[in-house]
């Protein structure tokens, strides 16, 4: 029904300025949306960032601008946002979809001054977009107005409230006036903000995106499986081979993103950190660069990357696998952003099976397990990558400089000679570290026709899945190909042997030595169901 902007009857400056931006056709989450609110009816939109929504409750806030001659210098409307970044962003947007009809937005959030932020709002502006507690600060001040408010707007308020910003964004929506209109935009409906909606909304219309539209989209989802150890050497492999344009990676903690940067760093890729611990000017400048493409990773945290909106991130890397379905939701819609395609790549160890699989069911979507690339893939990835720097630097003429060299060693080698030693010396030796394969998925249980044993060595041994295979295989007399699933754990492991020749693995193997180390071998216990 609504196919462009113009069917929802907006005002031609808004449509003009919506087409300056790029906008073609409305998104699912606009379309649902906008036709309800400029009805003035409170709306309660389920949507993550990525879906369009700053235009889906921006449109109507624009179009319910007072006439020039009843315009005040208070604010006619109001929007609440997790972080001064997502402030920032939502406040710019709103300007330039409101450029051509005049409307004035003012963002405001701590950690700026709030003498400038008096005097703009002393100036009289139209839209004001601000954190909770910052907002309540000028209010309590009497220095922002709200007498005025027509339509208040609740951006990410289930990230509102894991912020704790809950009794702020309250005590808000009680010094807005009764008759004004309401919208919230959440990506998941805690009980918490239904009961804003209960308490604070009247009759909302309910509007939202789907799960499966809301993750999948254009993003590709694929995992990975590998060990907690390998995890590093798995994500450059993967850097390397997809050449993605921007990359965001997530970890859990600050530490982890600590790490992680600080060994990508180290290993020459251009990769920066975000988390809560840097101070606001780090975090901008990390920002700034990433958006001007000068870092090509950026490390974060999943408080620290709130309200990040950078169009061109092509791959969202979960490091670490996310501690809930919302948070894939969340992490993942940062990539595949206004129609581009997009990747989201999950790292998961073996004992994350299950989490990944509650993932997939919470969020409707599937997640395609994939084989790491190859080192010889890496290496051809590496290779290809240095003659694309060449031929673009052949072709800017930057080498020219360098002929007089050039022509003295020619003098002496052969251009296949002289160009292969340059390009080695750029590439190095090109050695890509082994990554030991993670034999089978889920160790729940055996496979039908398989007995798992039980041994008595692990990583601590120095001991990885080939030194098992082969002993077992020696030991045993068995070809190695029917050894089955392995579990490697620090102080033990699990193997799957076909069950008839389970007593001669055992038999075999047991009081034997690997790497210095005396075995024990012998039937798994069973699990206890329940």
């Amino acid at each position: 029904m609504y196919t462009s902007f113009h069917d929802f009857g907006i005002s031609d400056k808004v449509i003009m300025s919506l087409s300056e931006m790029g906008f073609e056709a409305p998104t699912p989450i606009q379309t649902a949306a906008i036709p309800q609110a400029l009805k003035g009816k409170d709306i309660i939109g389920q949507a993550q960032t990525g879906t369009g929504k700053t235009a889906a409750f921006g449109i109507p806030l624009l179009e319910q601008r007072p006439d020039v001659s009843m315009k005040s210098r208070y604010p006619y409307a109001l929007v609440l946002t997790p972080t001064r970044e997502l402030a920032v962003q939502v406040c710019e947007e709103l300007g330039k979809m409101g450029a051509r009809a005049g409307v004035a937005c003012l963002p405001v959030y701590g950690g700026q001054s709030i003498e400038l932020q008096i005097k703009n709002l002393k100036r009289g502006v139209d839209i004001v977009v601000g954190t909770p507690g910052r907002l309540l600060d000028h209010i309590q001040r009497k220095t922002l107005i709200l007498k005025e408010i027509r339509t208040i707007v609740l951006d990410e308020a289930d990230e509102m409230l894991n912020m704790g910003f809950i009794e702020d964004i309250k005590k808000i929506l009680g010094e807005t006036p009764e008759g004004r209109q309401t919208m919230l935009f959440s990506a998941t409906m805690p009980s918490e903000i239904l009961g804003i909606a209960k308490n604070h909304m009247k009759k909302p219309a309910h509007v939202s995106v789907d799960a499966g539209q809301m993750v999948v989209a254009k993003i590709k989802q694929v995992f990975y499986e590998v060990r907690e150890e390998d995890k590093i050497k798995a994500l450059t492999r993967l850097i390397d081979v997809e050449g993605p344009a921007l990359t965001l990676v997530f970890c859990h903690t600050k530490k982890e993103v600590d790490d992680v940067s600080g060994k990508l760093q180290q290993m020459g890729y251009p990769a920066g950190a975000l988390h809560g611990d840097f101070t606001q000017s780090h975090r901008d400048e990390m920002m700034r660069k990433f958006k001007n493409g000068d870092l090509d990773i950026l490390v974060a945290t999943d408080v620290a990357a709130r309200g990040l909106d950078v169009p061109d991130v092509s791959h969202v890397i979960n490091f670490s696998i996310p501690q809930d379905p919302e948070g894939y939701i969340h992490r993942i819609g940062r990539t595949g952003r206004a129609g581009k395609p997009g990747m989201a790549i999950t790292l998961v160890t073996p004992r994350q099976y299950r989490q990944l699989r509650l993932i997939e069911q919470s969020a409707k979507t599937r997640i395609m397990k994939e084989k790491l690339p190859t080192g010889a893939e890496v290496k051809k990835a590496r290779e290809d990558d240095l003659a694309a720097g060449l031929e673009e630097m052949i072709a800017e003429g930057k080498h020219a400089a360098l002929y007089h060299l050039a022509d003295r060693l020619l003098e002496k080698y052969s251009p296949r000679d002289l160009a292969a030693a340059a390009m080695h010396m750029m590439l190095g030796e090109a050695e890509v570290e082994e990554i030991e394969e993670v034999r089978g998925g889920s160790y729940e249980g055996g496979k039908k026709g398989f007995a798992r044993l039980f041994m008595t060595v692990g990583r601590k041994d120095k001991i990885r899945v080939e030194d098992i295979v082969r002993s077992i295989a020696a030991e045993a007399n068995i070809p190695a190909r029917r050894i089955g699933n392995i579990a490697l754990f620090d102080t033990f492991s699990f193997v799957e042997v076909p069950s008839d020749l389970a007593d001669r693995v055992i038999g075999a193997v047991n009081d034997s030595i690997i790497k210095g180390r005396k075995v024990k071998i012998g039937h798994a216990r069973k699990r206890k169901q329940g």
